[in-house]
């Protein structure tokens, strides 16, 4: 068996782990699980363990959404959790180095596919993608904040403290050397830990704000294992931040004044020869890329509500700070929504730029995938692309709040047939209890402004 040899070769490599971390994604890209110790790994690879599948109908509190019919409707009831064998590795932000990690995804007693674990919805529609006939290419590349665990004197977030001074940094310097310069020391732990991991993590940049980075991963020809490394590398960064007295987010929008965080995935199409069908001279008038790119604009309201998974989501479309607001593509321009990167021939790709960071990676690829078979496949027509400052020029817009990104996800047939009926129908109502228990707050600035005048 894979698994029992990929464990055996990796207790043989490392004698002193004492414990397994068994993670699963749930649908919000939060790792849940438990620790197992190391008698109980053999069996955890040959049959599996339980988790009960409510895990996949929480709110943000953390809390099970009843109504989604996962909890106590049908017993809290587990469900068989098998290990994914190649993710498995050494956790190196404990110094003892006894600790292990792998990522599990859910199933039915059965064997078959839980129908609401993310992953799971990520594997059938790699399966319909397949139709296609193409080799993808694919990276994913993360924007994240480090932050301070205390707060300011206002009580607000703020930048960490460089360390050996009592500097924060305050100003843009996006791509600056110093300000990596300045954070060496966590950026080579990410680096280092990531290919420890077998994450294939090499680059870290300044990003267009104080504290705000980039790290990305290395293009790919497996979309399965693109994702999984997202969601883990995720994990290497909030940790290593942690080791290092600092907080990691990808939260889209920590600071309303700043830059929000996104999710950019790259894909590139190859034949079975091995040719780019992307490449041209001028890739906007390539018709594979035009297909591809109309079916992600196309497809863009109802794939909406996964790309911008929370009400904090929706405060990152802020026009000209490079967060996409309008159904827009162009060449080598970073204020529309589809991008098609500079570089060479061979290297053709698109850029979607509309996803948050805080977007589950499984979602949001399968989302991606989505629109370009449906574009290629039904030989869709995109706009004209984009010239200049998108923002500054009349498009259509995307939806800028959950309730209008819920309704048209439901009202799509397209979305039942990618993301499966049963878990837009569960997703969806989750959904909605979060957007209850955000609205039912009164905020400090209600009570400011209104409270003592009305």
């Amino acid at each position: 068996m894979k698994s029992r040899s990929v464990l055996d070769r990796f207790l043989k490599q490392h004698p002193d782990v004492e414990t397994i971390e068994l993670l699963v994604a749930d649908t919000s890209g939060v790792l849940r699980g438990k620790r197992v110790e190391k008698s109980l790994l053999t069996k955890v690879f040959e049959q599996g363990f339980y988790l009960p599948g409510s895990i996949m109908s929480l709110d943000a509190t953390g809390a099970t959404v009843e109504e989604a019919g996962l909890g106590a409707k049908v017993g809290d009831k587990d469900r068989l959790c098998k290990p994914i064998p190649e993710t498995l590795s050494i956790v190196p932000w404990h110094d003892a180095r006894d600790r292990a990690q792998v990522l599990c995804t859910m199933h039915e007693d059965d064997g078959s596919a839980f129908f609401a674990d993310p992953r799971q919805v990520l594997k059938r529609a790699v399966d319909k993608f397949e139709t296609l006939g193409y080799t993808p290419g694919i990276a994913l590349e993360l924007e994240f904040y480090l932050i301070d665990p205390e707060r300011d004197i206002n009580g607000q977030i703020q930048p960490p403290l460089i360390p050996g001074t009592n500097r924060r940094m305050t100003s843009c310097q996006v791509y600056s050397i110093d300000e990596l310069d300045d954070y060496d020391f966590f950026i080579r732990d990410v680096i280092e830990a990531a290919a420890q991991q077998g994450i294939p993590a090499d680059t870290v940049i300044a990003e267009y704000a104080p504290g705000q980075f980039e790290v990305n991963l290395n293009y790919g020809n497996d979309i399965l294992a693109a994702a999984d490394n997202a969601i883990l590398l995720k994990r290497v960064i909030h940790s290593v931040a942690k080791k290092h007295g600092m907080m990691a987010s990808f939260m889209a929008k920590p600071y309303i004044q700043e830059s929000g965080n996104g999710l950019h995935i790259h894909l590139s199409l190859m034949d079975e020869q091995g040719n780019n069908i992307f490449a041209d001279d001028d890739p906007t008038q390539n018709p594979f890329m035009r297909h591809a790119v109309a079916g992600l604009l196309d497809m863009a309201d109802a794939t909406q509500a996964f790309l911008f998974p929370n009400i904090n989501s929706y405060r990152r479309l802020d026009p000209g700070a490079y967060a996409p607001t309008s159904k827009t593509w162009g060449n080598d321009n970073r204020t529309v929504a589809i991008r098609i990167p500079s570089g060479g021939k061979d290297a053709t790709r698109l850029e979607h730029r509309i996803s948050g960071a805080d977007a589950n990676p499984y979602l949001a690829v399968t989302s991606i995938l989505a629109g370009v078979v449906e574009g290629i496949t039904n030989e869709l027509t995109p706009p004209e692309a984009v010239v200049g400052d998108a923002y500054e020029q009349d498009h259509e817009h995307i939806s800028d709040n959950a309730r209008d990104a819920l309704r048209n996800m439901e009202g799509d047939a397209r979305i039942q047939e990618w993301f499966g009926k049963d878990f837009v129908q569960v997703y969806s109502i989750c959904k909605w209890q979060e957007i209850r228990l955000f609205e039912h707050q009164i905020t400090a600035k209600e009570y400011d402004l209104l409270l003592p005048y009305l």
